[in-house]
């Protein structure tokens, strides 16, 4: 029986957080499809491990999204980072949202969480909150739930290094968004490198040249 879910991951070198992600999935009925950008470390043998439906493509993680999309065939598709692992109310979450005919024309995300104790990332997720409610725009570190057909019909994940998501959800449009009740934890690693006020501020910069047009490649240079 086909499962009514595909969760997508994208991955490049994610051995290390991989297996909590498909962990915390363990309540969902779906089948995983992880789609590889040329792993070198063990990533694709966790995937396969965990019964995943495993295809490789440029390392480009709106690419990468793309083409994970394409190898499925369930009505619905869930879009994960590899290294944002689920909170327990999830699948309670996801199975009403699947289960409410009025959500075929919207796209569900969840409430982001960092990993991370330090009070300043209290800080960051707040800002996140009011990002998503006032303008639309959460990021692919929250997930992205919606229909394959509402998926196709927006013309997918678009080919691109950096800012794939936001261009997917400002197609979907705010009104069509609604925030799950449950956490998505996501590695604080990049903001525990860069500081917590820097990494934010590098993060709105990229979103302020991509809104002027800057070209996402240039952009990705500036990301890192």
């Amino acid at each position: 029986m086909t499962a009514e879910l595909d969760v997508v991951i994208p991955t490049l070198n994610e051995a290390e957080s991989l297996s909590q992600t498909i962990a915390a999935l363990r309540d969902l009925d779906h089948r995983l499809i992880v789609c590889d950008g040329g792993s070198s470390d063990g990533t694709q043998a966790i995937a396969c491990d965990a019964g995943a439906v495993v295809v490789n493509s440029q390392a480009d993680r709106g690419r990468q999204l793309a083409t994970g999309a394409a190898a499925g065939d369930a009505p619905w598709l869930l879009f994960l980072h590899a290294d944002t692992v689920l909170g327990p109310d999830s699948a309670d979450q996801v199975n009403r949202f699947i289960s409410d005919r009025d959500n075929t024309e919207r796209a569900g995300y969840f409430r982001l969480r960092f990993a991370s104790h330090d009070r300043r990332a209290r800080r960051v997720e707040r800002l996140v909150a009011w990002r998503c409610q006032t303008f639309g725009l959460p990021y692919g570190d929250q997930g992205l739930l919606l229909t394959r057909a509402f998926y196709r019909r927006l013309g997918g994940f678009r080919a691109l290094p950096l800012m794939e998501d936001v261009d997917l959800v400002r197609r979907i449009g705010r009104r069509r968004l609604v925030m799950l009740d449950a956490d998505a934890v996501t590695s604080a690693r990049r903001y525990e490198r860069d500081g917590w006020l820097r990494r934010p501020l590098r993060n709105l910069s990229c979103l302020t040249l991509y809104f002027a047009g800057v070209p996402a490649p240039v952009l990705q240079r500036f990301y890192r």
